[in-house]
């Protein structure tokens, strides 16, 4: 099994910044992907960002500029850096993990709450 530990989340100011960290262990098969997800009360949830073996990245439009994702493909981590972080990004955040048997698997998320 592979278990995922999120850190970083927490309380910010509009226009802040917050780097979210992902580290994935366990039996870990080659991971093919990593993503990070969010889901806000009462809204759908929302793909904010992710990242392919090969390094390729994609962002929700809402996050374009502000978002960077990354990771460490030797160490199993993936970050999440988050600048001008403003209170519609307020949500739980959460660490998703790929691996190359086609296992997804899901940390327990992380709090990011803006305020304004």
């Amino acid at each position: 099994q592979v278990q995922l530990v999120e850190s970083g989340g927490g309380l910010v100011q509009a226009g802040g910044p917050l780097r979210l960290s992902c580290t994935a262990s366990g039996y870990i098969f080659r991971i093919i992907s990593m993503a990070w997800p969010r889901q806000a009360p009462g809204k759908q949830r929302e793909l904010v960002a992710s990242i392919t073996e090969g390094g390729s990245t994609n962002y929700a439009d809402s996050v374009k500029g502000r978002f960077a994702i990354s990771s460490d493909n030797a160490k199993n981590t993936v970050s999440l850096q988050m600048n001008g972080l403003k209170p519609e990004d307020t949500a739980v955040y959460y660490c998703v993990v790929t691996d190359s048997i086609g296992r997804v698997t899901w940390g327990q998320g992380t709090q990011v709450t803006v305020s304004s």
